[in-house]
């Protein structure tokens, strides 16, 4: 099975949702980027269960993005991943920047988060950011249920 890194590009409205422990939550109006590594036994068929709960099949949230992926209020667009047996999440978090939601998805490392937010679609910056960082990216479309 194949190791990566990935990431998950919801857009959504303005809303608050609780998340976890986090609580409740206000997310801006836009595009979130959430950023994540498929480095377990499973692999990369991580990003599968992220694209089946954003469809309605298993809706029990685990990790933080799933209460992203199980809400109406967050579509998601597409992914990007790269096949990669080392850890490159906080690389990438670090290299895209900009605002973010505090401590989301990020309680095994010192990142200040791993969901991004951005006004318009992300695209061509993620991109951008994986080749950055030596690594060659798949981009899928998620068709909306």
């Amino acid at each position: 099975m194949d190791k990566g890194i990935y990431c998950l590009i919801f857009e959504n409205p303005t809303c608050t949702i609780g998340i976890g422990a986090l609580g409740p939550v206000p997310f801006p109006a836009g595009w979130h980027i959430y950023i994540g590594s498929a480095l377990g036994s499973g692999g990369l068929a991580r990003l599968f269960r992220h694209v089946t709960l954003s469809r309605g099949k298993d809706r029990t949230p685990t990790w933080h993005v799933d209460y992203l992926s199980t809400n109406n209020h967050f579509v998601l667009r597409y992914t990007i991943h790269a096949v990669k047996d080392n850890r490159f999440e906080c690389r990438l978090a670090e290299a895209l920047g900009g605002p973010g939601i505090p401590r989301f998805g990020c309680s095994d490392c010192t990142c200040p988060s791993h969901l991004l937010s951005r006004r318009t679609d992300p695209n061509q910056e993620i991109l951008s950011a994986f080749r950055g960082l030596g690594l060659v990216p798949v981009t899928k479309t998620i068709i909306s249920p």
